[in-house]
């Protein structure tokens, strides 16, 4: 199964377009999407959770019309959106069961399978009689995977889930969204760079509305690889520096501000060249969309 958009627009009411011609094919597996805040990352993952139309365009999930169909989506999607609230005197093992309940889960029996299967999955089983409202982030954001993953959807959104979260959180994350990637279509929306390199086996940046790049970590390095500068200047320097070269980067470090640059030969003037990463894909792909992009 894929999920397949086309041309996909939306403008708001108060005139801000905030997709502008989306088109991307995500297969089976993790697939990332990387932009800044404000880039419609949000948008487009509302857009395919049937939380809210499209001005035009199509997006098929299989045989199914996402932008008509939403009940019969909703069947097959689980959805973690950037915030979302619990009830903070409710253990887990009672959420569950109530939420599985709302999904159509009716045979108590079946339901109580689901639910500690779930628990059991990401790891939440020793802590499932615990109220919500003392579990730490990284275990909330556990609990909104579970719940997500209610009734073993084909399609998972989730939308900036390590945010906040300890770099020990965060790479129990990591391990369990690459499980789950294993078996489902998963779309990862985030504006963390690792969080990509680490999970995604394809990428879609995306900024102002528009897709600037879709294929592999590997592919996007490699296209800059020979590109990449770097010097150490001072601070009055970088409007001089950024009228004469296309400045991609800037990095404070220990007192000092670098500057990476793209450019095609050896730009002089005391710049070294770097190994390209995928943060400097990142931020060269969004430069011409942004004045200015601090580490």
């Amino acid at each position: 199964m894929e999920l397949i958009i086309e041309n996909l627009m939306k403008t708001y009411a108060n005139g801000v377009q905030a997709l502008n011609g989306v088109s991307l094919t995500i297969p089976q597996g993790m697939f990332g999407l990387l932009g800044p805040n404000g880039a419609g990352k949000s948008t487009l993952m509302r857009t395919i959770a049937t939380l809210q139309d499209a001005s035009s365009g199509s997006i098929r999930l299989g045989d199914l019309d996402v932008l008509k169909q939403h009940e019969q989506v909703r069947r097959q999607l689980g959805y973690l959106p950037q915030e979302f609230g619990v009830y903070p005197r409710v253990s887990a093992e009672m959420m569950l069961d109530h939420i599985a309940r709302l999904k159509g889960l009716a045979n108590s029996g079946e339901r109580k399978q689901a639910v500690d299967a779930l628990l059991q999955k990401v790891n939440l089983w020793p802590a499932r009689k615990r109220n919500l409202g003392t579990y730490s982030g990284g275990m909330k954001q556990r609990f909104g995977i579970a719940q997500a993953l209610l009734g073993n959807p084909k399609l998972l959104i989730v939308d900036e889930p390590t945010a906040g979260l300890d770099p020990a959180e965060r790479n129990r994350f990591y391990n369990l969204l690459s499980e789950i990637g294993e078996s489902t279509i998963v779309i990862l929306s985030t504006h963390i760079v690792e969080d990509v390199q680490t999970l995604c086996k394809r990428f879609a940046i995306i900024c102002g509305g528009e897709v600037l790049y879709v294929g592999t970590p590997h592919d996007a390095i490699k296209m800059l690889e020979g590109k990449i500068w770097a010097k150490s200047i001072a601070k009055s320097e970088v409007d001089d520096y950024r009228n004469t070269y296309r400045v991609i980067a800037t990095n404070l470090s220990e007192g000092k501000l670098f500057i990476r640059i793209a450019a095609d030969e050896n730009p002089g003037n005391g710049f070294e060249h770097m190994k390209p990463s995928l943060e400097d894909v990142y931020f060269n792909a969004i430069s011409t969309k942004m004045d200015l992009v601090t580490l």
